[in-house]
């Protein structure tokens, strides 16, 4: 069953992406483009709502920085947040990172837990606390891919997951001492007031496929990037971007633009911690595996590092793999000879040991370095750092909803 719906989720994201041809195809992406146009209803229908104060959002009383996008998948979000995150503790904010979970198992009963008078706190008030910014408390599959990389990443910082955000806020506020929330993938929850957001915006592909949900990767219309209070370019590469920034001003006239990088840092080997530089992938013999939104970037950057990737397998975003797979996938990298397996820093979280690891298995590290926009991000924190005192209770444009 579960080889069944990731064969339809690889189906329906190759008919998305126009990789799928055929007449089923082509009926399919006719039919999600009906579907994109009542997915552009609900867009406005829904934003509507929030700007005319039909539906009052939640305040906690604290300062709430949203990181999101206006596509799905594959902007960076994750590396981003935990620069951001760090970079507030350092300067000396107490952070806590808020998460949906996206594909994490439920709890087979809350976690315990204490108020400061030592009362325990009921069930039904309790999210997923995945750190609480001295231990790691679940493990990713029930945190979930990016809230569990996130909390062994960042000491000093709590994570925590729950599909109603507001009340994992509430908690991190009132049980974890948070003074600063990081909305992760936070753009479109508008439940919680934010007055802050960045948005990202991958320049190798702006808007994903040019359509929104389902027939294409955009979440809302890319007017709706008025909403931005600071936009970051990721995945640039130094060379010019700005018939891409003339683009996205024509949006938004007035956000500061901060042009970044994701680059590959460190490997470091899955189940040893040994870490190697980037030069140690130089003529290797790879097979890379991954269960990602862009698979093709990922091995992109191996063989830019001068690998000779020869075994490509392909999982669905946030695929939790199982050990009959692992082993399948160790025997032909065998059979083929492969020096080493290469996979995600995302994938390693739920990564099984292999029953026979005769090949070895590393992950890239990956971290995000400012190319332009130093001065724009330093402005940044600084405000996210003396934050002034909440003002209207509605986002900062009466304007900024546009569908």
């Amino acid at each position: 069953m579960k080889e069944t719906l990731a064969e339809l989720e690889r189906w329906g994201a190759d008919v998305i992406f126009g990789r799928a041809r055929g007449f089923r195809a082509s009926m399919m992406r006719l039919a999600m483009s009906a579907l994109s146009l009542l997915m552009r209803g609900v867009v406005a229908l829904r934003l509507t709502i929030f700007r005319k104060r039909w539906k009052q959002q939640a305040h906690l009383g604290t300062q709430v920085i949203s990181i999101g996008n206006i596509t799905v998948g594959g902007t960076g979000k994750t590396p981003v947040t935990e620069m951001l995150a760090r970079t507030l503790r350092e300067r000396g904010r107490t952070v806590s990172i808020l998460s949906r979970g996206y594909k994490s198992r439920k709890l087979k009963e809350p976690q315990r837990w204490k108020d400061a008078l030592g009362q325990p706190i009921a069930g039904d008030e309790m999210p997923k606390v995945v750190s609480d910014g001295r231990a790691l408390l679940l493990d990713s599959k029930f945190a979930g891919d990016e809230p569990f990389m996130l909390a062994r990443n960042l000491d000093g910082v709590s994570v925590v997951v729950d599909k109603d955000r507001v009340k994992g806020g509430r908690f991190a506020v009132k049980h974890l001492g948070a003074d600063t929330l990081v909305l992760d993938d936070g753009l479109q929850y508008l439940r919680l007031a934010h007055g802050n957001d960045i948005v990202l915006i991958d320049r190798t592909a702006p808007y994903g496929t040019g359509h929104l949900l389902p027939r294409g990767t955009l979440r809302e219309p890319p007017a709706n990037l008025l909403r931005a209070s600071y936009i970051l370019l990721t995945k640039c590469d130094g060379s010019p971007n700005d018939s891409l920034i003339e683009e996205i001003r024509r949006h938004n006239p007035h956000a500061p633009i901060i042009q970044c990088t994701h680059g590959p840092r460190y490997l470091e080997e899955l189940f040893t911690g040994r870490r190697e530089e980037l030069r140690y992938l130089q003529d290797k013999w790879v097979a890379a595996i991954s269960g990602i939104a862009v698979p093709e970037s990922f091995e992109r950057s191996l063989e830019g590092l001068g690998a000779h990737v020869e075994i490509r397998r392909h999982f669905p975003d946030h695929y939790r793999f199982t050990r009959k797979e692992i082993d399948a996938f160790m025997t032909r990298c065998v059979e083929r000879d492969m020096e080493m397996i290469v996979t995600t820093e995302k994938d390693a979280v739920r990564f099984p040991r292999p029953s026979d690891p005769a090949v070895p298995i590393w992950f890239l590290r990956i971290e995000v370095d400012i190319l332009e926009g130093h001065d724009e991000w330093e402005d940044m924190i600084e405000r996210f750092c003396h934050p002034h005192a909440p003002g209207d209770p509605i986002l900062r444009y009466r304007d900024a909803y546009a569908t």
